[in-house]
């Protein structure tokens, strides 16, 4: 039978603040990185990447943490039908650092909090039974109201045939064994917790824990003993993971020696963070055992997650996708420190997206010298250029519509109160950080671009003008391509996407290889933006060299944007129909031709701020429907 889901995932949703300070303790924190978390949560978030469907059954608080976890969750292609908002309680959070290779130290803020609350109000019969597995972790089997909870899920998956998944997640400190403090403290023995936990065993299908929680489950020190315990309580399959050494797997009656059961060998990593590695074991375990595959595949799946995810920060988004998984059972690594490897660590990056975009129709206003020199001819102040951005905004705003795709390049100098209306609302905003005219490329942030970036909301993309030649002397393509991989440390450090338009200077001869070359010139230097701004190119064979190029180096590539250059309506719908159908080119982002005529007049006095905002709506609303009729008759040239 067919259903709707592969995986429920029921429990721990909650944010993690991650101490970006590696090395010292949480008390010497000064800064944290925010990540969704919660046990259940990232391994939705796991599943999903691996191409399961999945689906969370969790509260989050009325507030600004439960929307992150709400909106993090759908992102990731997770189903949050279920993801109940708790009128009364607060999200749940965490605190965690990476202190050395044995100590992570974490302290969980989940007095009350939302996800405690979940009802059995909160989900039917037809929702259990819309998935094929229901995964539980063993924190909400620690309070009675969440423990009913529970037990009716489970109650309602035997049921219906949807397979039961116990990942046993044993925190003493959530069962009131150990003190607040104490957080990552990962065993205490407890009989009232075995005994409790055994009620539920039985009615499981699946069960995975650390040999520590094997023993919590089993109520015994002794590994086997606690395993032969659990396998009187059911025929579930039982997975321990043994970190480094990976994990074995006991199908059947439990041998005389660990050894003896079905090993899933580790992969050897360095390891630089434990935390959410069991959370992408379990995604990757189930990714082949809800869909039957052999367990040895299950067991590699799983390790193979678990190493990738103790290389790196954070738990939710270091979980591996099915691409990134794959490659990395084939080709491994050249480095023990996977997040030292280039190639891995890109594909990573690239293939967890979650903003997707088919196309974008971008107004660019981040022009700065050039309105600081028409403010100038007209005898007025600097100041009046941050009312002329807020103007275009408006225009944009007003000749978009309800379209998707659209946005704006804007820049911070004179357009920062432009970023706060239109942040959050769905469109695709990016920011300059070239120093205008510079010839090598600097940036106007000077040598601290990555923490001015930190500044910015996570949405904003990084865009960098550079005035590049292939055939440019040797030190000054050296200096740029230095420049531009700076930009790309800054970007990847600081989760921002980022765009390289290139621009041959006028006074050097191009011809239609110019910018194909000065495009694998800079990805052979290491440099893979996840969008490039490029002039019109002249004719179908140079977006083919284009496109041939990007495809080589970066398929991942999000795609070209066509820029206008100060063009005319009639130049730029030439250049839109030429670009059109090339998959390879996204849409446009074009400022001048838009804005240029209303500035000179907005800044002389000619013309009013309300006939501004309507003339920029106005010429915007045409190059969207330029550029939408020449994709449109593309795509009917195709299918003809």
């Amino acid at each position: 039978m067919k259903r709707a889901f592969d995986l429920i995932c029921m429990g721990r949703a909650a944010v993690d603040l991650y101490g970006e300070q590696i090395g010292g303790r949480l008390e010497d924190m000064l800064t944290f990185t925010k990540y969704l978390g919660g046990s259940p949560a990232n391994t939705a978030v796991g599943s999903s990447r691996l191409g399961l469907k999945a689906a969370m059954l969790t509260r989050v608080g009325d507030e600004h943490h439960g929307r992150f976890v709400r909106e993090t969750l759908m992102a990731e292609g997770v189903d949050v039908s279920h993801v109940a908002t708790d009128p009364k309680r607060l999200t749940a959070l965490v605190f965690l650092g990476i202190q050395d290779r044995d100590t992570f130290p974490l302290i969980f803020y989940r007095d009350n909090c939302a996800d405690m609350a979940i009802s059995q109000e909160d989900f039917d019969a037809d929702f259990i039974a819309s998935s094929t597995a229901l995964l539980l972790s063993g924190t909400h089997l620690s309070q009675p109201h969440t423990y009913a909870s529970c037990c009716k899920a489970m109650t309602l998956a035997r049921a219906a045939g949807t397979r039961v998944v116990l990942d046993i997640d044993y925190r003493p400190v959530l069962w009131g064994l150990a003190s607040p403090g104490m957080g990552e403290q990962r065993f205490v023995p407890s009989p009232e917790v075995s005994a409790h936990l055994q009620t539920v065993i039985g009615q499981c299908d699946l069960v995975v824990g650390t040999e520590e929680e094997i023993h919590i489950a089993g109520g015994s020190t002794d590994t086997l003993a606690a395993l032969r315990r659990l396998r009187e309580l059911t025929v579930a399959t039982l997975v321990v993971k043994r970190g480094p050494m990976g994990c074995v797997v006991f199908d059947g009656p439990i041998p005389d020696d660990l050894e003896k059961g079905l090993k899933g060998p580790g992969f050897p990593v360095d390891v630089y963070n434990v935390l959410g590695a069991g959370d992408a074991f379990m995604a990757g375990f189930l990714r082949g055992w809800i869909r039957d595959e052999p367990l040895a595949r299950c067991c590699a799946y799983a390790n193979a997650c678990g190493a990738l995810v103790v290389s790196r920060h954070g738990c939710a988004p270091a979980m591996a996708s099915w691409e990134e998984l794959q490659y990395f059972l084939l080709h491994g690594s050249t480095t023990r420190r996977l997040r030292e490897d280039a190639q891995l660590e890109h594909l990573h990056r690239v293939s967890t997206r979650t903003r997707r975009w088919e196309e974008l129709v971008i107004l660019a206003f981040d022009h700065r010298v050039q309105l600081e020199d028409i403010a100038a001819r007209h005898g007025v102040g600097n100041e009046r250029i941050n009312l002329f951005k807020a103007l275009i905004a408006e225009g944009a705003r007003q000749g978009a519509g309800r379209r998707p795709g659209v946005g704006i390049i804007v820049d911070g100098r004179f357009g920062e109160d432009v970023f706060p209306a239109m942040t959050g609302k769905g469109w695709w905003i990016a920011r300059p950080v070239e120093l205008p005219g510079s010839r090598p490329l600097r940036f106007e942030a000077g040598a601290h671009l990555g923490l001015a970036m930190r500044a910015w909301p996570g949405e904003h993309v990084a865009k960098c003008l550079v005035s590049y030649h292939p055939h440019d002397p040797t030190a000054l393509r050296e200096t740029q391509l230095s420049r531009l991989s700076e930009l790309q440390r800054a970007s990847v450090e600081t989760f921002h996407e980022f765009l390289v338009e290139v621009i041959p200077p006028n006074d050097m001869q191009s011809d239609e290889t110019t910018v194909p070359e000065a495009l694998a010139q800079i990805y052979a230097a290491g440099i893979f933006p996840d969008w490039w701004k490029l002039p019109p190119a002249a004719s179908a064979a140079e977006w083919a060299a284009i496109a041939e190029v990007i495809e080589r180096y970066d398929p991942h590539c999000r795609g070209v944007l066509v820029l206008g250059l100060e063009a005319s309506e009639d130049e730029l719908e030439q250049s839109f129909r030429v670009a059109a159908p090339h998959p390879i080119c996204r849409g446009f982002a074009v400022g001048r031709s838009i804005f240029a005529e209303a500035a000179t007049a907005w800044f002389g006095g000619q013309m009013s701020d309300a006939d501004v905002v309507r003339d920029v709506a106005q010429r915007y609303l045409r190059l969207i429907k330029l550029w939408d009729e020449a994709r449109s008759g593309a795509t009917e040239a195709l299918a003809n």
